[in-house]
C-alpha cells in the first residue's frame, strides 16, 4: 500500500531531507505540520516531563525527611540502649515503666513518657488513682531499682484521682 506522502529517510542528512520535504509542501501543510510538531512537544512536556519532575522532587523531599528521621533515631539509640538499669536483663527504662504501669492498672492513666537525660524518663499520668500510683512507684523501686528524681502531683477531678508528672531514674 502506497502512502499519499513520503516521510524523509532518516540518515546522515536528515535535516536536509526534512528541509526538502517541507519545501515541497504547500504553505497550509507546512503550517499544520508546525502546529502538530509544537502540539507533540507540548504534550511531551506537560503530560510526561512535568509530572515526572514533580514526582522526583516529591521523592527527594521524602528522602530528605526520612534521612533526618533516621539521624534522629540514631542519635537517640545510644541513650535508649544505655537507659537499662543494672539487673533488669537489658530492658530499657521505658519498657520497664510501661510494663509495670500495665501490671499495676495504670495503663489508661499513663498519658505520656519521654526519655530524659542519661537513664531517666519523664512520665505524665492523668486521672490516676493515688493509691495505685504510690504502690506502683514502690514496686518500681523494689523490683527494678527505679527511683523517683522528682514528682509533681496535683488533685484531679474525681475523689482520690491525681494528675502527676514524675521523673524516674534507673538506679
Amino acid at each position: 500500500m502506497k502512502m499519499p506522502f513520503a516521510l524523509p529517510q532518516l540518515g546522515m542528512r536528515w535535516l536536509d531531507q526534512l528541509s526538502d520535504y517541507l519545501a515541497t509542501r504547500s504553505e497550509r501543510e507546512r503550517r499544520l505540520l508546525g502546529i502538530g510538531a509544537l502540539a507533540a512537544i507540548l504534550i511531551l512536556v506537560f503530560a510526561i516531563m512535568v509530572p515526572l519532575d514533580r514526582s522526583v522532587a516529591h521523592a527527594k523531599t521524602r528522602l530528605t525527611q526520612k534521612r533526618a528521621a533516621l539521624a534522629d533515631m540514631q542519635a537517640w539509640a545510644p541513650e535508649i540502649q544505655g537507659s537499662a538499669p543494672p539487673g533488669t536483663g537489658g530492658e530499657s527504662l521505658l519498657l520497664i515503666v510501661d510494663r509495670s504501669a500495665r501490671e499495676s492498672g495504670l495503663d489508661k492513666a499513663l498519658a505520656a513518657s519521654e526519655p530524659g537525660g542519661q537513664s531517666s524518663l519523664s512520665v505524665r499520668l492523668e486521672k490516676a488513682p493515688f493509691d495505685k500510683l504510690v504502690t506502683w512507684l514502690g514496686r518500681l523501686a523494689q523490683q527494678s531499682g527505679v527511683v523517683v528524681d522528682s514528682a509533681t502531683i496535683e488533685k484531679s477531678g474525681g475523689p482520690g484521682e491525681v494528675n502527676a508528672a514524675i521523673v524516674l531514674h534507673s538506679g
